[in-house]
């Protein structure tokens, strides 16, 4: 191989992995944001860059989260209520490249088909029974029910699913490669975004009344 060549793949490959990481990769032990800054500013890469806290004011407590037991479950039409938590609710999780999200599911109660564009994710199943799968690229389905104590990755940027198919309720502890996983649920993405309706109506063979419906119900403030 011609030495330039061999130079501009070296090149290539050293400059091209950072870009298939979910997160920057920290210069430093921990950043505890200084709230005297407020939330932070955005960088050209939209990463929020938030002034940290000088070491010595860093205490034990910045790096614990209490919020999960005394979580109060606000269940939503598909019985599902979560809490998320990133470096918003829990500080210490500043630059780590991780944050978790705690789920119940009622009985019967599902989380929709939705993805996170930034984040793998794995789901640990404290109690109940799920049925919990994810779509690939190729619309291969990977599904099966899940038990107490079993785990289920979702890699990243694929639709996934959750549905309490037990008798009692369900919790799931979620875990991200990133802080700010993100997340799009496909029916409000679809539906309650705003696209134009006669493109759904060719796209899903509905009718203008059956789009209709479906807007009101995943977006109550649209009127069509």
């Amino acid at each position: 191989m011609p030495p330039k060549m061999a130079m501009f793949l070296l090149v290539f490959h050293l400059v091209g992995l950072p870009i298939f990481a979910a997160d920057p990769d920290p210069v430093q032990d921990y950043c505890i944001p200084n709230p005297k800054f407020g939330t932070g500013r955005t960088n050209r890469f939209s990463v929020s860059v938030l002034p940290c806290k000088n070491s010595s004011e860093v205490t034990t407590d910045d790096f614990v989260f209490s919020g999960m037991k005394n979580f109060t479950a606000n269940f939503s039409e598909t019985g599902l209520a979560a809490l998320s938590v990133n470096p918003t609710l829990f500080p210490g999780l500043n630059t780590l490249g991780m944050s978790f999200t705690r789920a119940e599911l009622r009985v019967g109660g599902i989380n929709p088909p939705h993805f996170h564009p930034r984040a793998t994710e794995i789901a640990y199943l404290v109690r109940g029974s799920v049925y919990s799968g994810f779509v690939d690229s190729a619309n291969r389905v990977f599904a099966r029910v899940i038990e107490a104590g079993e785990v289920m990755v979702y890699p990243r940027g694929l639709v996934h699913f959750q549905m309490n198919v037990g008798d009692k309720p369900a919790t799931i502890f979620g875990s991200f490669n990133s802080q700010n996983a993100g997340v799009q649920k496909i029916p409000a993405t679809i539906f309650g975004s705003g696209i134009n309706s006669e493109l759904l109506e060719k796209a899903f063979g509905l009718s203008p009344r059956q789009i209709g419906q479906m807007r009101r119900k995943l977006d109550p403030k649209t009127t069509r």
